[in-house]
């Protein structure tokens, strides 16, 4: 097990708050829930496990077996999503190395499918990867934060992206994860997925998990409505899932 003795007591900044009314619409609407577990902030590592219900009032059903996934190489630091802002502790910043932290909503899937994908006709949008689809991460750029089809942008503004047709596979197929923003924080991090690992190594501050397991999970959240991603320390999952509604977890396995 783990050693979690660094939680007991924990302070302000290593505790989610309670969710309050702007995101109580949304956190109820929700029958499926994503949830990413580490053993703790640093952890380059963590669990994935999926969760639905039928209506608000009923219990979550655990849907499918556990995932191990890779995190950030530097762990994991509290994001911009639909919890309210958490003071102090680490924050997640623009090329930080971690994956954000919090109660994020999952807007989109995306990547290279052919034209009879059921994904296509799913209940999120599918934005396929073309060489002129980009990930803009230029904090100066006016499009900071988003995907953008450089064909349909007049004055492209930014020095730095990331084009979603990769070489390595990472995004032949993925999931879009709402954090910072909209509005985007400029600096506060950008272009948040959910993708298919590469030989286990660690992210630069997404959440991966094996090509097979991605398109499971990508079918599952295809016929989704609302879905969210909830990614934290364990300890603080476990600390927060009463005020917010969700499942108990099993302990984390040992080589997380």
């Amino acid at each position: 097990m783990p050693d979690f003795g660094q939680f007991f007591g924990l302070t302000a900044a290593d505790t989610l708050p309670p969710p309050y009314a702007a995101t109580d619409a949304q956190r109820l609407a929700t029958r499926h829930l994503v949830v990413v577990t580490a053993a703790d902030w640093p952890a380059s590592a963590g669990e994935l496990r999926c969760f639905s219900r039928e209506a608000a009032t009923d219990r979550w059903q655990a849907a499918g077996s556990v995932v191990p996934v890779m995190l950030g190489r530097n762990g994991l630091a509290w994001g911009r999503g639909l919890h309210r802002p958490v003071l102090g502790g680490r924050q997640k910043t623009e090329g930080d190395g971690c994956a954000p932290a919090g109660v994020f909503a999952i807007t989109a899937l995306f990547g290279v499918v052919s034209d009879d994908s059921p994904l296509l006709a799913g209940k999120l949008p599918f934005l396929r990867a073309t060489p002129g689809v980009l990930a803009i991460d230029d904090p100066a750029s006016i499009h900071y934060n988003r995907i953008v089809d450089t064909a349909r942008i007049a004055a492209p503004d930014w020095r730095s992206a990331e084009t979603m047709l990769r070489t390595d596979g990472r995004y032949l197929l993925g999931a879009v994860v709402a954090h910072n923003g909209p509005p985007a924080v400029p600096g506060g991090g950008s272009c948040i997925f959910i993708h298919i690992a590469e030989a286990g190594q660690p992210t630069a501050g997404c959440t991966a998990l094996p090509a097979g397991e991605m398109a499971r999970l990508a079918g599952w959240l295809a016929t989704a409505e609302s879905p969210l991603l909830v990614e934290l320390p364990a300890a603080i999952y476990d600390a927060s899932r009463a005020d917010w509604g969700w499942p108990a977890l099993p302990a984390l396995a040992q080589d997380c």
